[in-house]
């Protein structure tokens, strides 16, 4: 296992953690603060972070790159982000954290076209095995009654985020993969991009100004938001970039969906949340597909 397959994983589980800690916290947040929320946190680290490792030289990219760069974190952080949240509202979490599952399928679709990368047999095999063992962790006996219409649009919702988060991160690979370039402080303008459109988009909705009461009134809970911060958005962020670099970005793709897997096995151990033979045979059936996708 290579240092790209190492960093996708530990993406995953640093993903996990923040995830149960805001759950952890009682969900206190509506998805519109504790995502700008998060990412302003992953900012105020990056930043600093890139400045101690590559000092204050901006990475000295041609203006193609620079679009693409900016282009990725509007379109896969801002928009992406506020599409998914439009799943949430019209499909619930069950039902968007299913088409959700297509991420890596269009990683490896997005890769194959524009990449020229290929999967072998036996990692398609995996990459079917992982799938299913996630379908079966996160499948519902019992979801909430919505009418067809909002059925589709939700669904439409979900699909084009997962889409916009997959062809964000595949379109900026090349631009990580040239180590003259500056990883870190691709990762901060990507992230600035990101927050910046998502700011524009809460000011012109009229929403900014409740989003700040809402997080203010919760400085109770700061410590433990902050937290599972720094773990999903600065730590994963910085891993699932720096698996896409060292790595195919279809290899990153495929272990990036474990974290599915790690959340309901730490909200097991840690949330008392139940775990039953569907679940256990799910997560079984995942690992082994990371297994025989990564040749084990």
């Amino acid at each position: 296992m290579g240092l790209g397959e190492i960093l996708a994983l530990a993406c995953a589980v640093c993903w996990a953690i923040g995830i149960v800690l805001f759950k952890h916290s009682g969900e206190t947040l509506t998805a519109n603060s504790l995502n700008l929320l998060k990412n302003c946190i992953g900012l105020l680290l990056i930043v600093p972070t890139a400045m101690v490792f590559e000092g204050l030289k901006i990475p000295n990219l041609s203006v193609t790159d620079w679009l693409i760069v900016i282009a990725s974190g509007y379109f896969g952080i801002a928009i992406a982000d506020s599409w998914y949240f439009q799943a949430l509202r019209r499909l619930g979490a069950g039902r968007t954290a299913i088409v959700a599952s297509l991420y890596s399928p269009f990683v490896i679709i997005l890769s194959i076209i524009l990449l020229g990368e290929r999967l072998q047999s036996w990692q398609w095999l995996g990459l079917v095995l992982v799938l299913v063992g996630i379908l079966l962790v996160i499948y519902q006996k019992h979801y909430q009654y919505i009418d067809k219409q909002e059925l589709y649009r939700g669904s439409a919702f979900a699909c084009a985020a997962v889409f916009l988060t997959a062809l964000g991160v595949v379109a900026v690979k090349p631009i990580f993969d040239n180590d003259s370039n500056g990883f870190f402080w691709i990762v901060a303008f990507r992230l600035i991009a990101g927050v910046v459109g998502a700011l524009i988009f809460l000011i012109l909705k009229g929403k900014l100004s409740a989003i700040r009461k809402e997080v203010v009134e919760q400085q109770h809970n700061w410590p433990i938001l902050v937290t599972a911060s720094v773990f999903a958005t600065y730590f994963a962020m910085l891993f699932w970039l720096g698996g896409f670099k060292y790595t195919d970005a279809s290899i990153a793709s495929v272990l990036n969906e474990t974290s599915n897997i790690f959340i309901v096995l730490l909200a097991w151990l840690f949330l008392k949340e139940a775990f039953d033979k569907r679940k256990f045979f799910g997560v079984t059936l995942a690992f082994a597909g990371v297994m025989v996708f990564l040749g084990f």
